[in-house]
């Protein structure tokens, strides 16, 4: 099974990094993750004390609008293409290749996004200690964030504007992970870790089976 899924992982993780046609890719999400980090500090003033305290919320954000941003190319070119029905055909599971691709986006957008936050943290007046909580709670997030992005992509494959549904469908369900991941910066915020993992979890467990009965639906 691993070697049969190998080469779908390489060609997911290639067209993520590189984008649509060659442009945009994951240098897009990383770019918009720094942009966010820096504007913000020009729209609320330099004070360092104000950043430290909200700059949690900021790096959630960006990095939420950063797993959305490649939606109209997570899933829709190739239901479009008919690769999942001939991958089904080999006996691919819908849900088996849902994992992969889910894999290949956290990847694509959640490592990039944990190298930058030390540059991010810096713009926003974070100390070691709360940059090490952004660390550990963009690790335990990001899965969810990506499991949730691509559920959302099979969900409106295929629909008119679905980029635009996909976002916003994205921003309720991911409310959760916003609320414990900024919250575990807050004093005695780090039991929020313990519940953002949970989050993560479920979304990793639920995101397959529901974006393969979303693409499975597409056939009928």
């Amino acid at each position: 099974m691993i070697a049969r899924l190998w080469p779908i992982f390489r060609r997911d993780l290639a067209l993520l990094l590189r984008g649509a046609q060659g442009r945009g890719g994951a240098a897009l999400p990383l770019l918009f993750f720094l942009a966010v980090a820096m504007l913000y500090p020009f729209a609320v003033g330099p004070d360092a004390r104000l950043l430290s305290r909200t700059g949690a919320g900021v790096i959630w954000v960006a990095a939420l609008l950063a797993a959305i941003l490649p939606l109209d190319r997570l899933v829709e070119p190739d239901v479009e293409a008919g690769l999942f029905d001939q991958w089904a055909l080999r006996g691919l599971s819908e849900e088996v290749l849902l994992m992969v691709r889910i894999v290949a986006h956290w990847i694509s957008f959640g490592v990039p996004l944990l190298l930058a936050a030390p540059l991010a943290a810096g713009l926003l007046s974070l100390d070691g200690g709360q940059l090490a909580m952004v660390e550990w709670g963009l690790l335990l997030g990001t899965p969810g964030l990506a499991a949730i992005g691509v559920t959302i992509a099979a969900l409106t494959a295929g629909l008119r504007a679905g980029a635009a549904l996909g976002g916003l469908l994205a921003i309720p369900l991911t409310v959760p992970l916003l609320i414990f991941g900024a919250g575990s910066l807050q004093p005695g915020g780090e039991g929020g870790l313990g519940l953002l993992a949970a989050c993560s979890l479920v979304a990793l467990a639920v995101a397959p089976f529901a974006g393969a009965a979303a693409i499975r639906a597409t056939r009928e």
